[in-house]
């Protein structure tokens, strides 16, 4: 396993009446971050916020290139982004005890905080297709170029971890600085991750080993 400290990019907020930061996602120009009851638009370049849909948001956030896809409590929700409209809704598959959400392969993936899971998840039914096992605290999850990455944050320590997605095997850590935690998180595609800071209010961008990323 390869393992090395993860590099901090940069950091945006606090945000105003922001006391926690859950779910992240990232719809190829914005990153949308969840504060609880509502989700809110970020410009990575510019540090500024735009728009707000006023909806329960206490965990994992995803976009499959149309849609937003949020969890609160017990559901995962289908929203429209340009007018904040719930869609559809399904159950989660941790009954209130999920964390981070990613869409690849035309499925959502639904990290299970405590239970220490990852499952991959039907969009239409909420059915369970398969699920995968770690060994710490499950926090964001995201898929790019084919590698599966998610965040953990257990004991005061945090770090964001590539696995094996056939077995679950840690194949990359990148350790957080002290002090730093991982809620959740989204690949920008290329050389960033975008992490929810948890209870600092704060979103950061860290880099992706191999990529140049974007300061």
């Amino acid at each position: 396993m390869k393992r090395r400290s993860a590099e901090i990019l940069r950091e945006y907020g606090p945000f105003p009446g922001v006391d926690a930061v859950a779910g992240v996602s990232f719809d190829g120009n914005k990153v949308w971050f969840a504060t609880g009851d509502r989700l809110t638009a970020l410009d990575p370049e510019s540090d500024e916020t735009s728009s707000t849909i006023e909806i329960g948001a206490d965990a994992g956030t995803a976009f499959d290139g149309k849609h937003l896809f949020q969890i609160a409590e017990t559901v995962i929700r289908k929203i429209d982004p340009q007018t904040g409209e719930v869609l559809g809704t399904i159950p989660a598959p941790g009954e209130g005890g999920d964390s981070g959400l990613a869409w690849a392969e035309g499925t959502l993936w639904v990290g299970q905080h405590r239970g220490c899971r990852i499952h991959q998840v039907d969009p239409e039914t909420g059915r369970i297709l398969r699920t995968i096992t770690s060994d710490r605290f499950v926090t964001g999850v995201t898929w790019v170029d084919g590698e599966f990455w998610h965040g953990t944050w257990q004991d005061d320590k945090s770090d964001i971890r590539r696995i094996d997605p056939a077995t679950g095997a840690v194949l990359e850590r990148l350790d957080m600085p002290e002090g730093m935690g991982v809620s959740g998180m989204e690949s920008d595609g290329a050389g960033r991750f975008f992490c929810g800071g948890g209870g600092s209010g704060k979103v950061r961008a860290v880099r992706r080993p191999g990529k140049t990323g974007v300061a």
